[in-house]
């Protein structure tokens, strides 16, 4: 990482799915850099276990993304606490083998609202105190699905291709109107994580995807992240795609 991220240090960040993954890889780096860092999730052992590690710099708050209520709560605690959030890495998602002519509604419900309608909420409300502070960036960790659609993952796919449009359409609505704020859209491919194990509802499932080549690492993922934080202002990193190296597609 560059020395420009040395310039987010006594700022706020807020990483949302932190209880495990990249979230917390994400969290932790930015810590390092001398970040104060809130984080939630809906694991509260999780949460305790990172703030334990963390000290008085982590703020970790039990959050039901699906409820707006409990991230306006959120918000507001990060607000009292550090006058509002300089950085938000939008990291919470999931996927469910949910197929369009065989699945689930509540699968269904559950991607759109946590990985769409979260994401857009936690976007308006840290804008907000990103523009009152005269500079901010919201981050997306988006996936490769957002680019093409894997065999079977159409629903879940559709979710990650309107981050992407929400990543342009934001960059648009910023620059229109002379905003301070940055996007940045990360998609990786696979990655060695929770994810594969919730998606196919299978631990055995999740050591046979992970184990056909070496997939990527969660810090691979924070490293992204702490690139596109680390250029000058003037420079905006709005799509970043990254694969394994021997992932085939």
């Amino acid at each position: 990482m560059s020395d420009d991220i040395d310039r987010w240090a006594g700022q706020a960040a807020l990483v949302t799915g932190a209880s495990s993954g990249i979230g917390r890889e994400v969290a932790l780096a930015l810590l390092e850099h001398g970040m104060n860092v809130a984080v939630c999730a809906r694991r509260r052992e999780r949460l305790r276990a990172l703030a334990e590690r963390a000290g008085d710099r982590l703020l970790a708050v039990e959050t039901d993304l699906r409820q707006e209520g409990q991230i306006l709560e959120l918000f507001g605690r990060i607000r009292e606490r550090w006058g509002g959030v300089a950085v938000l890495v939008n990291n919470a998602g999931l996927g469910h083998d949910a197929p369009l002519t065989s699945g689930a509604t509540e699968h269904w419900r559950e991607m759109l609202e946590v990985n769409v309608l979260a994401l857009c909420i936690c976007t308006r409300e840290a804008v907000r105190d990103m523009e009152a502070r005269g500079e901010g960036h919201v981050i997306h960790i988006s996936s490769m699905a957002a680019h093409r659609v894997p065999h079977g993952s159409g629903v879940y796919s559709a979710t990650k291709y309107a981050v992407r449009s929400l990543t342009e359409g934001l960059r648009q609505e910023l620059r229109e109107r002379g905003s301070p704020v940055r996007v940045t859209a990360i998609s990786p491919g696979y990655v060695e994580t929770e994810f594969a194990a919730v998606y196919h509802g299978s631990e055995e499932a999740a050591r046979e995807t992970y184990s056909r080549f070496k997939v990527l690492e969660a810090a691979d993922v924070a490293r992204a992240v702490g690139y596109a934080l680390a250029q000058p202002r003037h420079v905006q990193v709005h799509d970043v795609l990254m694969r394994p190296t021997e992932q085939p597609g």
